[in-house]
């Protein structure tokens, strides 16, 4: 059976308007849709990336008023896709601090997935800006495998990507596809883009799409850019030239998931460790 799913990639270099972030967004997506894809997967922080001190806290709302992603939902079951929002930001209930959540919407519009971001960037980058997320953001605790018609999806968001434990539990959850739409400076996306995202695929005979963040943001965040397409074989299918803002496309064969795994069957093998730290909820008719 023909198990080939044609995929697109946005690169977006998001500023602090909300509704001109959206309007950019959702011509792209109309656009890879035209182009044929059937899945689309846009950035972390697709609507608004604002790392000021308290900018996004004062814009966001709970993900079920969010105008923002009734845009987005609508623009999916327009065109009739499946549609991964990289992330946005969302209020809690009882929790000051805000949810950096995945939303995955499916071609009628409604959600079927949503992953909160587990692990926090905290971090001392040598480009003059210090990252604190966990000031602003709450840590998710579970795992996301979303088992849609079309694959299997695992989600995961940027510095998830540094965490191989989490990429393995979902492939051997039955993850075909990883998804990690991201925001990685600029210094470390040097350093390091390319090599985690050719490592989660190999390590876990998976695809993995990774949506990213490219450029100078008016906030004054510096973000690498070079969205990928990766193989289970750890083949780069396609990528993003740099950092500007573009679209990205491939198509994937899922039989090449099982052949990778037969080939280095690594993910059957028990772990010497234990997993802890969150737990795996599996989706499978939607939220």
């Amino acid at each position: 059976m023909d198990r080939s799913l044609n995929v697109a990639c946005i690169q977006m270099r998001s500023g602090v308007d909300i509704g001109l972030n959206v309007e950019t967004v959702s011509a792209m997506i109309r656009q890879a849709a035209e182009d044929g894809a059937e899945l689309v997967a846009t950035p972390e922080m697709t609507t608004l990336l604002d790392i000021r001190p308290g900018q996004t806290r004062e814009k966001a709302v709970q993900e079920q008023g969010d105008p923002a992603l009734k845009a987005l939902q609508a623009v999916a079951a327009d065109c009739k896709i499946w549609l991964l929002v990289g992330s946005i930001a969302v209020t809690l209930e009882d929790e000051d601090r805000l949810a950096n959540r995945s939303i995955l919407i499916s071609p009628d519009g409604t959600t079927f997935a949503r992953y909160d971001k587990m692990h926090m960037f905290d971090v001392d980058v040598d480009d003059g800006q210090n990252y604190r997320e966990s000031r602003a953001y709450c840590p998710g605790e579970t795992a996301v495998v979303a088992h849609a018609p079309i694959a299997s999806l695992g989600l995961t968001v940027c510095y998830d990507l540094r965490f191989p434990q989490l990429y393995r539990a979902l492939a051997q959850a039955g993850a075909e596809i990883l998804t990690c739409p991201s925001a990685f400076t600029r210094v470390t996306g040097r350093a390091h883009w390319h090599t985690l995202v050719r490592a989660r695929a190999i390590e876990t005979g998976s695809y993995v799409l990774a949506p990213a963040q490219g450029g100078d943001h008016e906030d004054g965040r510096e973000t690498y850019g070079h969205s990928l397409i990766v193989s289970p074989w750890g083949e780069v299918l396609a990528e993003a030239q740099g950092e500007e803002p573009g679209i990205i496309s491939a198509k994937l064969d899922l039989s090449a998931v099982a052949a990778a795994r037969s080939r280095i069957p690594s993910l059957g093998l028990e772990n010497s460790f234990s997993v802890t730290g969150f737990t795996l909820a599996q989706v499978e008719k939607g939220c």
